[in-house]
C-alpha cells in the first residue's frame, strides 16, 4: 500500500511533495526521473509534468517506459527558452502540477522536469518544493567546479552517467570532490544505474527530504538568479 502523506497538523503541508529536476541538455533527467518512478511507484503515489519547447517528447518517453500510468505524466509545450516556463512564468507548469493533484487525490510526490538547458536554469520556489540540479560525466570532468547557481545551490547535484567515465577520460572521484568543494555541506551523489548503492542513495535522499517536508522543517530554497544567463541553448 502507499504511504500517503496525510494532512498535518497547522502549519505542515497537506498537498505533496514537489520535486524538480533540472539541468542540461542529455544530462539523463528523463531517465533519472524514470528511475525515481520505478524505485518508488510501489509505495508512493506519484505523477510527473515535463517540459519540452515545442513537443512532448520526453513525455513519450516516459510513458513509453511504461514507469507509470500515461494518464499520470503531463506535457508543457513552453514555446520558449526553457528557464522561462520554470522560474520567470511558471503559470504554465502550476496549472499541470494542481490538475494532477486534484484529479489523482492523495499523491505523495510530483516529479517537474526542466526543459534542457545551460548551467543557469534553476526552478522558482513557488513551483518546487525542492530541486535536483543534474550534470553528466559526458559533459566533462571539469562542468562542476566551474559553478553556476544549480551546481552551487540546488538541494541535491547528481552526477550522472558515472559507469561511462572510462569510456569519456573523466576521473570520477575529481569530479565529485570538485562538485562536493563547490557546494560546501549539500549533497551530492554520483549516480549509475548498474550501481545499486548510489540508487539507494537517491531515494534515501527523496524520502528525507519528504519527511522534513511533513515535519515542518524543509524551506524550500532560492539558488538564485540566472544572472550569467546566456542565451546560447543546446535546444
Amino acid at each position: 500500500m502507499p504511504e500517503h502523506t496525510h494532512p498535518g497538523p497547522a502549519g505542515r503541508p497537506s498537498r505533496p511533495l514537489r520535486l524538480g529536476v533540472c539541468g542540461p541538455v542529455g544530462t539523463g533527467k528523463s531517465s533519472l526521473i524514470a528511475l525515481l518512478c520505478r524505485e518508488l511507484a510501489g509505495r508512493l503515489e506519484l505523477a510527473v509534468v515535463t517540459n519540452d519547447i515545442y513537443t512532448d517528447e520526453d513525455a513519450r518517453f516516459l510513458r513509453s517506459a511504461g514507469v507509470l500510468a500515461p494518464e499520470r505524466i503531463r506535457a508543457v509545450e513552453t514555446g520558449a527558452c526553457p528557464h522561462t516556463a520554470i522560474r520567470d512564468d511558471i503559470s504554465a507548469n502550476l496549472t499541470a502540477v494542481e490538475e494532477l493533484e486534484e484529479e489523482f487525490a492523495g499523491l505523495d510526490l510530483v516529479l517537474i522536469e526542466s526543459g534542457g538547458d545551460n548551467l543557469t536554469a534553476t526552478f522558482s520556489p513557488a513551483l518546487v518544493d525542492a530541486q535536483v540540479f543534474v550534470l553528466d560525466v559526458a559533459g566533462g570532468g571539469d562542468v562542476a567546479r566551474k559553478g553556476g547557481p544549480g551546481i552551487e545551490r540546488a538541494d541535491l547535484l547528481v552526477v550522472n552517467k558515472t559507469d561511462l567515465a572510462p569510456y569519456v577520460g573523466v576521473d570520477v572521484a575529481r569530479m565529485l570532490a570538485d562538485a562536493t568543494s563547490a557546494r560546501g555541506e549539500r549533497p551530492v551523489i554520483g549516480l549509475s544505474r548498474t550501481d545499486r548503492a548510489s540508487i539507494d542513495a537517491l531515494v534515501a535522499w527523496v524520502d528525507d527530504v519528504r519527511r522534513s517536508r511533513a515535519a515542518g522543517i524543509h524551506v524550500p530554497v532560492d539558488p538564485g538568479p540566472m544572472a550569467r544567463h546566456v542565451h546560447a541553448h543546446q535546444h
